[in-house]
C-alpha cells in the first residue's frame, strides 16, 4: 500500500442509523406526498413493515389483505396495470416464498410496475428464527425475467433506492432488514439502479458486499490496512442488473475479489459476481455467506457471528483469496 492511500484512507466509524425497512417506511410517505399514484397493499404486518406510516397519512391509498401474502402481490400487480404504483410489502420470507408465483406470472410475465419490498429480510431477524428467516430471496427474485433486485446498506441508499424504484418502469424487489443498520453513505451520495458505489479505494483485493455486510467489510478492510493489505469494497446494491464495469474493473485491477452476503451462497450475488468475472477477467475469488444450511433463533449479533458473516469472516476470506492468487 503505498503512503498515499494510507494518508487518504480513514477509519470506517460505525455509527447506527435506522434499520433499512424504517427507512423506506419513511420514504414511502415522502413519495405518497409528491404522487398520488403511488399505493400501498400489506399483508396485515403494517407495524412491521412501517408501510404504517403510510396508511395513517394516506388511508385510501393502503389496501391490507390479511394474512394473504400471494393475494397481495396479485392485488398489488392490478393495480400497477390500472396505472398506479404499487408497493407491496411484508417479510421477505412471506413476499416472495408465498407470493412467488403471483411476482412470476403478474409481475415478470406480465411486465406490470410491481414494487414488492421484503422487510426482515436474512438471519439477522434473530428470535423469530429460522421459519421467519429468508436467506433464499434474492436467488428466487433474480430468477425472474425482467425483475430488478436491490439490496440497501443503509439508510441513505435505502430512501435513494425506493425512489429509484418508483421512478423506474417495472417490477422490482427490495430486500430490507430488521436491525438498526450501520451507515455508510454520506447524505448526498447518489445511487442508480444498476450502478455500483465504491465505498472504499483499494489496489490489493476488492470486496464486493450488499446490505449490513457492506459495513462488515469497511471494518475487515480498517483491520487489513494495518497489515499493509490495500482493499478496495463496493457497495453492489443492485443485485440485477448488475454493475458488470465494476465487477470486470475490480477483477482486473485487484485480480482477487471476495463477496459477502447474507443470503445463501447458492444463488446468491457471489454466483452473479462469479459469472461475471468468468466472462471478463477471471480471478481468484472467495465467498462469506449462509453455506447451505438454516440458522436459529438468537441474538442478531451473536447469529451474524456463529455463521461468519462479521468482519473477522470476511478478513480471513481476504487473506485466503490473496493467499491463492499468488
Amino acid at each position: 500500500m503505498s503512503p498515499e492511500t494510507k494518508t487518504a484512507r480513514q477509519k470506517f466509524e460505525v455509527k447506527l442509523g435506522v434499520a433499512t425497512r424504517e427507512a423506506f417506511g419513511r420514504a414511502l410517505v415522502e413519495l405518497g406526498r409528491e404522487n398520488k399514484d403511488v399505493v400501498v397493499v400489506d399483508a396485515d404486518l403494517s407495524k412491521s413493515t412501517m408501510t404504517t406510516y403510510f396508511a395513517k397519512e394516506f388511508p385510501e391509498r393502503f389496501f391490507s389483505c390479511g394474512i394473504a401474502e400471494a393475494n397481495m402481490v396479485g392485488v398489488g400487480a392490478g393495480l400497477a396495470m390500472s396505472g398506479k404504483i404499487p408497493f407491496v410489502a411484508s417479510f421477505s420470507v412471506f413476499a416472495v416464498n408465498k407470493g412467488f408465483e403471483q411476482m412470476r406470472v403478474c409481475g415478470a410475465y406480465g411486465r406490470s410496475n410491481l414494487k414488492v419490498v421484503g422487510t426482515h429480510s436474512g438471519i439477522s431477524i434473530g428470535e423469530d428464527g429460522p421459519s421467519q428467516m429468508s436467506v433464499e430471496e434474492i436467488a428466487l427474485a433474480s430468477s425472474l425475467a425482467g425483475f430488478v433486485v436491490l439490496a440497501p446498506a443503509d439508510e441513505v441508499s435505502c430512501k435513494a433506492l425506493v425512489r429509484a424504484a418508483a421512478a423506474y418502469d417495472g417490477p422490482v424487489f427490495i430486500r430490507t432488514g430488521r436491525p438498526k443498520a450501520a451507515i455508510v453513505h454520506s447524505a448526498n451520495q447518489k445511487f442508480e439502479i444498476g450502478k455500483a458505489v465504491e465505498v472504499a479505494g483499494g489496489s490489493d483485493v476488492t470486496i464486493v458486499a450488499n446490505g449490513l455486510l457492506v459495513a462488515q467489510a469497511l471494518l475487515a478492510a480498517d483491520a487489513l490496512e494495518a497489515e499493509g493489505v490495500s482493499v478496495r469494497v463496493i457497495d453492489m446494491h443492485t443485485v440485477k442488473p448488475l454493475d458488470r464495469d465494476a465487477i470486470a474493473k475490480a477483477a482486473a485491477e485487484t485480480k482477487a475479489i471476495v463477496v459477502a452476503e447474507e443470503h445463501l451462497v447458492d444463488g446468491g450475488l457471489g454466483v452473479k459476481v462469479a459469472q461475471v468475472v468468468a466472462e471478463t477477467y477471471p480471478c481468484a475469488m472467495e465467498f462469506v455467506g449462509i453455506h447451505d444450511r438454516y440458522a436459529e433463533s438468537g441474538q442478531p449479533d451473536e447469529l451474524l457471528e456463529k455463521y461468519g458473516l462479521v468482519a473477522r469472516d470476511v478478513a480471513a476470506a481476504v487473506r485466503k483469496v490473496i493467499a491463492r492468487r499468488q
